[in-house]
């Protein structure tokens, strides 16, 4: 980037105060929710390919993937951009002049692999007209809301969080950017069944990462020999991808992303909660999370 726009954009960080508004009852920043009209009537195309997640449930991992699997495997291909340039996020506003995901998409051209951590319902309906492939990536919550717990922390663009208690219960109401996971995770597990839209566990990711990249890449209609599928694991591994500066987030500025608080990839694990949650806590949590996830027939995994 421009030391000049840098320098720019540094400032207005500086100087910036995180601000919420709501979309149908979803928190998000309000640079989002004042170009909401552009952002929901976005003309998607058919071979478009999205890829959604709550907040830190496994996004660039997928959109890593993806791309080695559209690139047949070719790492250098695959490194030709950092990945937040590669595959716009759709609703995120940066200040000026960083061009938005609406932007980067709409100048972009097809076939284009975008990223959203949309709840269902507010999903540009382009998308479901256009019949594109959407790809979900759901991650269990108690392992969710320590890896956005600490992405908050580092995050300029995102609320403080506060202590570790509070952060707890703000999670849990829903009050967070993106709003509930629990709304979350149920309104795309619904959907699937009615759209071309791809469910995939994180911890099953986590479990046997060769079986779901072929999932993956039978999704998108791609056959791939052995050799291939190898270098996608290969270059998809969680080493791998923290070691690569085009997919670590290494290249954005500490005054945006402050990796000497909490690195962007922290530990890339199943079961980290233990660390955080207190014995109350995890009481309140199951007590809650049995009341919101009966009859869904959806089930998480929080160890292997």
């Amino acid at each position: 980037m421009d030391p000049e726009i840098m320098e720019k954009c540094a400032e207005k960080m500086k100087n910036m105060t995180v601000k919420l508004e709501e979309i149908e009852g979803v928190l998000l920043p309000k640079s989002t929710c004042d170009i909401w009209d552009q952002i929901y009537n976005f003309e998607a195309r058919e071979d478009d390919i999205m890829i959604a997640t709550f907040p830190k449930a496994g996004i660039t991992w997928m959109q890593e993937v993806v791309d080695m699997i559209c690139q047949e495997g070719d790492g250098e291909k695959c490194r030709r951009a950092p990945t937040y340039d590669k595959h716009p996020f759709l609703e995120a506003v940066a200040p000026k002049p960083i061009p938005s995901g609406l932007q980067l998409a709409e100048n972009m051209e097809p076939p284009r692999i975008l990223k959203t951590h949309l709840p269902v319902q507010l999903l540009p309906p382009s998308f479901w007209e256009q019949d594109c492939k959407v790809i979900y990536v759901a991650r269990n919550a108690k392992d969710s809301m320590v890896s956005y717990y600490h992405f908050q922390r580092m995050n300029k663009g995102l609320p403080e969080p506060g202590d570790w208690a509070d952060y707890f219960s703000t999670f849990l109401s829903g009050d967070v950017f993106w709003g509930s996971w629990f709304d979350h995770v149920i309104g795309w597990w619904e959907m699937k069944n009615h759209r071309q839209v791809l469910y995939i566990f994180y911890e099953d990711m986590m479990e046997n990462t060769r079986r779901e990249i072929e999932k993956v890449m039978r999704f998108l209609g791609k056959q791939l020999p052995e050799e291939i599928l190898e270098k996608v694991y290969k270059e998809t591994t969680f080493q791998a991808m923290r070691d690569n500066p085009m997919a670590n987030y290494s290249t954005i500025p500490s005054f945006v992303m402050d990796q000497s608080i909490s690195p962007f990839m922290r530990k890339g694990m199943v079961g980290d909660w233990r660390n955080h949650f207190t014995v109350a806590q995890d009481e309140v949590f199951e007590e809650e999370y049995g009341r919101r996830m009966e009859g869904t027939g959806l089930t998480f995994r929080t160890h292997l």
